[in-house]
């Protein structure tokens, strides 16, 4: 079995509310084992043994739709994939004190000509880097004074993602390695 980490696009804003013990019993009903929430924005652990992430992220999305009556874009990462993205350096060290670094995950790579046009949104504020299917979004100030959101970031890259910030990505490789 291996301990993966589904990552939720929109669970608890804009209105959509989920109950973590609902969210552990919709994928308990779905078949998974060691079904664990972390933190109320629709992070879910739990173990499985399917080779074809694809088709992983297929039976949760259809599973999240009939139960909640909504789409929920659904990025799975397997507790090793997710020990690489928190180790990963894309910005360097002295970029990241008194800084916030979020990572957005995204279903895959994105083209080349959608990172250009990521990077067409950097300013001193805000800089971007994009590694696989994982972009790192280094915001320099406070969030509420960048100018670049999510709905941005998924336009620039013509592609959906879930934001994270990195204290909770380290927690969870640290709670699950």
């Amino acid at each position: 079995m291996t301990k993966t980490i589904a990552f939720l696009r929109a669970i608890n804003v804009g209105g959509r509310r989920v109950k973590m013990d609902h969210l552990r019993q919709v994928f308990i009903e779905m078949g998974f084992a060691n079904v664990e929430t972390y933190i109320a924005s629709g992070n879910v652990i739990f173990d499985d043994d399917v080779v074809d992430r694809k088709a992983l992220v297929q039976k949760i999305e259809a599973g999240l739709q009939d139960a909640l009556g909504y789409r929920v874009d659904t990025f799975v990462r397997s507790i090793e994939a997710l020990t690489a993205v928190s180790t990963y350096q894309p910005f360097p060290a002295s970029e990241l004190e008194g800084s916030v670094l979020y990572i957005g995950f995204l279903a895959d790579s994105p083209s080349a000509e959608n990172v250009q046009k990521l990077q067409e949104f950097t300013t001193d504020i805000d800089s971007f880097h994009v590694h696989e299917s994982e972009v790192y979004w280094l915001c320099r100030k406070t969030i509420s004074q960048s100018k670049f959101t999510g709905a941005k970031l998924e336009k620039a890259l013509g592609m959906p993602t879930t934001l994270r910030n990195q204290n909770t990505i380290n927690k969870l490789v640290k709670k699950y390695q």
